[in-house]
């Protein structure tokens, strides 16, 4: 009997990950068809072009993220109507991915010419960024999933309302930087786009951890969304002088992104580390 158990459980994952397999192809098939006028194969082994594999590879982690909530929280009973569960909801996590780098794009990156700037100039530090907006979005998608099955208009609430916040930070976080991040990512400093990745990801975890505060109502949820980005929000700047202070002593933060010859990508990496261990700290401590 132990046998004929452990096989059951064998097969029963071996299901869910062809399941989780198939979920990925339509993914990596449907960012083809939103991307048809780009040859990706073209622009990663012909080209070479580093700049869109950061946001190739970016788009296909935040999937995977995205997909990883559909195995969160207790199974709803038979494995087929488990496995039509996790193919609707796997496709709607498809659909709000895409849709969220198109609204990243026109608004958030709206200074960019995306086309231009990744694939015609290989702009490694706005690929980068297109990168990690597609995991913060995946982030943000596995949280409002995570905590809200079997309700497609709590999601797309949520996600909807997450979107706002976002849009909120990159405003916010240009204003706190002594410096114009659009003006110096033209410049392909990949400094200044690898800092400014860092603390997109970092808020989108304080985001995810608002989804999944225990609330009693929609508005209670919302609220704790706000009141993560609130928290973020008060997080970038500290995170920017404890940066300088602890993890770049005697070193100014600004001088080495912007105010060299050659910008300073590693400062750039110490930075977004700053703001992605800010974030998970605050998460742990609300734990």
């Amino acid at each position: 009997m132990d046998i004929l158990a452990t096989l059951d459980g064998v097969l029963t994952a071996l299901i869910y990950l062809l399941a989780s397999f198939a979920l990925f192809f339509i993914g990596k098939y449907f960012y083809k068809l939103v991307n048809k006028k780009i040859d990706i194969d073209h622009e990663l082994v012909e080209k070479d072009n580093l700049a869109f594999a950061f946001a190739n590879v970016g788009y296909y982690i935040g999937l995977l993220i995205a997909i990883a909530s559909l195995y969160e929280g207790d199974d709803i009973g038979h494995i087929v109507d488990n496995l039509i569960e996790i193919m609707t909801f796997g496709l709607l996590a498809i659909v709000l991915l895409n849709v969220s780098i198109f609204i990243t794009d026109k608004f958030i990156l709206r200074k960019f010419d995306l086309r231009k700037e990744i694939i015609e100039d290989q702009n490694v530090g706005t690929g980068v960024i297109e990168g990690a907006i597609c995991v913060a979005n995946g982030l943000i998608i596995h949280g409002v999933m995570a905590e809200n099955p079997d309700n497609y208009l709590g999601i797309i609430g949520l996600w909807g309302v997450s979107q706002v916040f976002l849009l909120l930070v990159s405003i916010v976080y240009n204003w706190i930087t002594p410096y114009d991040i659009h003006e110096h990512i033209e410049k392909d400093n990949v400094a200044v786009g690898v800092g400014y990745a860092g603390a997109m990801v970092a808020i989108a975890i304080l985001i995810r951890h608002g989804a999944q505060i225990d609330a009693e109502s929609w508005i209670q949820v919302v609220e704790n969304l706000g009141m993560e980005t609130g928290i973020g929000l008060l997080m970038l700047p500290l995170a920017r002088v404890l940066t300088d202070k602890i993890l770049l002593p005697g070193r100014k933060l600004t001088d080495e992104i912007v105010n060299q010859e050659k910008p300073n990508v590693g400062a750039g990496v110490i930075e977004a580390f700053g703001y992605v261990g800010g974030a998970m700290l605050i998460c742990m401590s609300f734990s």
